[in-house]
């Protein structure tokens, strides 16, 4: 048994003084406001519920910044080729070093889970290799050494576009059929096993890269864990849809599978409003991922719509291109205040805290979309824990909501001062425990990369 009090915390209830929090296991056993120390670790600062991360491919850290010259019609797509030449070398011990140096960032910046959805699965050839799920093992090893939370979503990418059409060169690493996919997810289980309260789901990479059959077959055979998948991200996607299959991506879906809270469909960012309402009301979770979808040029999601319907969303930062649990959330109302010309949109109602509502809306949809028991700071929960500075000159004067605010819309990352993980502390003084020997490892990798 642990045992620490928190100076301030945000609880289900709301904001508290003095709350003494029981770890057994790495789980809460018993929070309790109002609390003398009485021999307790006493943890000074702003205490928040550590947010999850629903939507990351770790690799593609390494390439941030390497896409930013403008080419002949920009795009998604050419960003896609700039990716599919930069994995083409990619060994494993690349792969773990990046996915430490992403996941430390993460925890830095106030991330404590991630959902990795994984689809670099095989050797630079495209085959196997000798233990299938060598490139999982490695994101489980990167979790592991930066004590994150993880949910391990083995992608299932077979075709290379629409209508079985055979994958590209660049995507041979990425390519498996239903047979092969099921045996990699059975590796993964096994893998996952050896990491504290990890988790596995499924993640069909989209409805290009499956077929309605593959995908109903994995779907049937994946078990009862989360099912993640990229739909209607990009415009040219949906076009290519509705050719295909009659219908855009998160229509057909919610047509042809029983889309619910086991489910997080990650951008939606093209939907009309029909398809925005039914997916709100199918309690499945929008993997939003801003600062990834501005970059990209993808859009902008219709939050505004989808909350007022009652949807579910939580945050993710997807290509890496900068990590930071409040910046996402920081771009997502952002977003909508460039699109609406207002201010304030995604709160609920007048008066209401944007960052309190931003930020438990993506504390829920994050534990949900990850299956794991994260997200609150109460009894039955993973102690997964922020700690704000209180002493930063940003919350000078502040209390309660508004130091969540000034948390989102002002200091971020600048404020996070100590993260605990299953009631383990990773960071302190905003730094990762182990932060130098990550940082030279993943320097040195990329130097060799980048001079290939």
């Amino acid at each position: 048994m642990k045992s620490f009090v928190l100076d301030h915390a945000l609880l289900p209830a709301g904001w508290a003084r003095d709350v003494r929090v029981e770890v057994a296991d790495g789980m809460i056993v018993a929070v309790q406001p109002g609390s003398p120390a009485d021999g307790a670790e006493r943890i000074a600062g702003i205490a928040l519920p550590g947010l999850p991360n629903l939507h990351c491919h770790a690799f593609q850290r390494a390439m941030a910044g390497l896409a930013e010259r403008r080419g002949a019609a920009d795009s998604f797509w050419t960003w896609r080729a700039v990716m599919y030449g930069f994995l083409a070398a990619l060994t494993p011990d690349d792969v773990e070093a990046i996915a430490a140096f992403a996941y430390m960032e993460m925890l830095e910046s106030g991330f404590t889970a991630v959902g990795e959805f994984h689809y670099l699965h095989h050797d630079v050839d495209g085959r196997p290799f000798a233990d299938i799920g060598e490139m999982a093992a490695r994101i489980a090893a990167a979790a592991a050494a930066t004590g994150i939370g993880l949910t391990l979503l083995p992608s299932f990418y077979a075709n290379g576009d629409f209508s079985g059409v055979a994958g590209m060169p660049g995507q041979r690493r990425f390519l498996n059929d239903p047979d092969g996919f099921l045996k990699l997810l059975a590796r993964t289980r096994e893998i996952a096993a050896a990491v504290a309260d990890a988790a596995v789901g499924i993640a069909p990479h989209s409805l290009r890269a499956v077929t309605p059959d593959a995908l109903r077959a994995v779907a049937e055979a994946g078990g009862s864990g989360p099912i993640h998948i990229h739909a209607a991200e990009q415009t040219k996607e949906v076009a290519d849809c509705i050719a295909a299959l009659g219908q855009p991506p998160v229509a057909w879906l919610l047509d042809n599978f029983d889309v619910g809270p086991r489910w997080c469909l990650v951008h939606a960012t093209h939907m009309e409003t029909g398809e925005t309402l039914r997916l709100a009301r199918s309690r499945a979770v929008a993997g939003l991922c801003p600062l990834t979808e501005a970059n990209l040029g993808d859009g902008i999601f219709r939050a505004g719509e989808f909350l007022s319907g009652g949807g579910r969303f939580g945050v993710g930062s997807d290509s890496n291109i900068a990590i930071g649990a409040a910046a996402e959330l920081r771009q997502l109302e952002y977003s909508q205040r460039l699109s609406q010309r207002a201010r304030n949109v995604l709160a609920a109602h007048e008066g209401q805290s944007t960052g309190r509502r931003l930020y438990e809306g993506a504390l829920a949809g994050g534990a949900q979309a990850l299956g794991r028991r994260i997200g609150s700071i109460e009894g039955g929960r993973r102690a997964d824990i922020v700690v704000l500075a209180a002493e930063h000159p940003d919350v000078a004067g502040r209390g309660d909501d508004s130091w969540l605010d000034t948390y989102v819309f002002v200091a971020g990352a600048k404020l996070v001062r100590t993260v605990l993980v299953g009631g383990a502390t990773v960071v302190s003084d905003g730094r990762h425990r182990v932060h130098a020997a990550i940082a030279e490892r993943y320097r040195k990798v990329v130097t060799q990369l980048i001079s290939k």
